[in-house]
């Protein structure tokens, strides 16, 4: 095990790191729709050793278990995209789980990381880390600068605590630990929950069921004008391989695409893509939440990444994957 008294010098710790497609990786969360996204991604890029664990088999709020399975498999690479993860309704109703759940999660898993010699480990947060007003876009550097959404505070805190202890592993132990921020994500493997996904599932899911249903319009809550940023979640995945190779700092690192749309052109595209023909309504007495969202991506854009996958494509893509999957749903 690594000295655990040890400091070092962090200008030191700005490497690249080369990763042998032997090695063994490690994906936490991979049920989820990004830890899907990470071994598919892995697997197209020529890994041959990639571990996976479902939470029946490996509960990482255990910590005796979770350093057993790292004592027994020494994981050189580890992507932590697992997470207690819901909406407005289940954060309200569980503060307590959620701060817990996702604390343990964090603190296990990367402390067990450190201590069995892995090579670089990449943590997954999530926007809502940023503080409620923050200036748009987001830059990296507005976190801890403000309050937060009131709604999702528990969570969010506990995601600023699991980078925080990436960037203190870092400066105390020399632990290739890096975090990145993620923007609002979509595709294969997405929540179309009716009472719990996020907007663009939920949009698709209801044009879909007006278009069976032949029901004349669909009504929108709103005005349709707040604005939203979207990222392909094989692109998210092809942007963590690429600054898991490319960036080790403990700053973190948003991921996002620079751009945004408003919520009335999603609505536009996503019927486009399903095929409805009714009309399209939006109900201005419904809030309309945040007036925007945008992350700045101007230091992943820096080092060389870009997002690949048009908006229309990806739409299309994920469309075509719920109509394989829609039985999933049906009860949700």
């Amino acid at each position: 095990m690594p000295n655990a008294t040890s400091c070092v010098n962090v200008k030191d710790l700005k490497r690249l790191i080369i990763m042998n497609k032997e090695a063994t990786c490690y994906v936490a969360g991979h049920r989820g729709m990004v830890g899907g996204a990470i071994v598919r991604q892995l697997q197209k890029q020529g890994y041959k050793n990639i571990i996976t664990r479902t939470s029946s088999e490996l509960d990482l709020k255990n910590q005796q278990a979770v350093n057993d399975f790292f004592t027994e498999h020494k994981p050189a690479y580890v992507y932590l995209a697992a997470a207690k993860v819901g909406g407005i309704h289940a954060n309200d109703t569980y503060p307590a789980d959620f701060i817990r759940d996702n604390l343990q999660i964090q603190t296990n898993v990367i402390d067990a990381a450190y201590r069995n010699e892995c090579k670089k480990l990449l943590f997954l947060g999530s926007t809502c880390i940023y503080p409620k007003m923050a200036p748009q876009p987001i830059k990296e550097e507005y976190l801890l600068t403000g309050p937060l959404e009131p709604t999702n505070e528990w969570y969010a805190i506990a995601k600023i605590a699991g980078l925080k202890m990436c960037a203190a592993y870092r400066r105390q132990y020399g632990f290739d630990a890096i975090s990145v921020m993620p923007t609002n994500l979509y595709g294969p493997g997405d929540n179309f929950g009716l009472e719990n996904s996020h907007v663009l599932p939920a949009l698709m899911r209801r044009f879909h069921e007006a278009k069976m249903n032949q029901d004349e319009r669909v009504t929108v809550w709103g005005t349709g004008s707040p604005r939203r940023e979207f990222l392909h979640v094989d692109d998210l995945a092809d942007a963590v391989l690429f600054l898991m190779e490319n960036y080790s700092d403990e700053e973190t690192v948003n991921i996002g695409v620079g751009e945004d749309i408003t919520i009335k052109d999603v609505a536009a595209m996503v019927k486009a893509v399903v095929g409805f023909g009714g009309d399209l309504e939006f109900d201005s007495s419904k809030p309309d939440g945040t007036p925007r969202k945008l992350l700045d991506v101007s230091k992943l854009h820096a080092l060389g990444w870009t997002a690949s996958i048009p908006f229309e494509k990806g739409l299309k893509d994920t469309y075509q994957w719920f109509l394989a999957h829609q039985q999933d749903f049906r009860d949700v």
